[in-house]
């Protein structure tokens, strides 16, 4: 049974906080190659700001298996600040029905696979993306957007999420990346 918190940093127990950074590190540093800081052995950055409201997913012995960020789009956002170019139409969104999914990881570090594979077969991520949803919604959000893969697109339609391209893709690193957004009404 998978268990969920949700919270701005100072509203969850240190000890969550420390595993969502542990677990932001193992998927983005270690295993994606990202270039990104560490503070303390986590994974932090500048929009990791007392805006930030994180969501994580938890087994049953504890483990994290699942992690995001969502972010108001009325505060400094990632996509504003580092991939505005993926943004089509004009100028980036600040409202406060539009937040930002960003960080977003769903997947068992215990298992013995490839994180490509096992982002595609991973059991937990609709699950756990339809509770940060909920959490989004919760904080007045109608909106998400992020910045993915592009394969992130299909996965999202195929679990039946209302995503769409918000612009044209393009590379990073090796890796075609897309602005989407998500609509959020039921």
């Amino acid at each position: 049974m998978l268990q969920f918190n949700a919270g701005a940093r100072q509203q969850l127990p240190p000890q969550i906080f420390e595993q969502i950074g542990h677990y932001r590190r193992e998927v983005f540093i270690n295993r994606l190659g990202w270039e990104l800081h560490t503070i303390g052995g986590l994974e932090l950055d500048e929009f990791d700001s007392p805006d930030a409201v994180y969501v994580s997913c938890h087994d049953e012995i504890g483990d994290v298996n699942g992690v995001a960020r969502l972010l108001p789009t009325t505060v400094p956002y990632l996509m504003e600040k580092v991939f505005p170019g993926l943004w089509a139409g004009g100028e980036l969104p600040h409202a406060p029905h539009i937040w930002e999914l960003s960080r977003f990881a769903a997947m068992d570090l215990t298992k013995q696979s490839s994180l490509a594979t096992h982002q595609v077969s991973s059991a937990i991520a609709p699950e756990f993306l339809r509770q940060v949803m909920h959490t989004a919604k919760s904080r007045g959000a109608r909106t998400l957007i992020t910045v993915s893969p592009v394969g992130i697109e299909r996965l999202l339609r195929v679990n039946g999420f209302k995503a769409k391209r918000a612009g044209v893709p393009m590379l990073f690193g090796p890796t075609p990346i897309t602005a989407l957004q998500i609509d959020l009404s039921d």
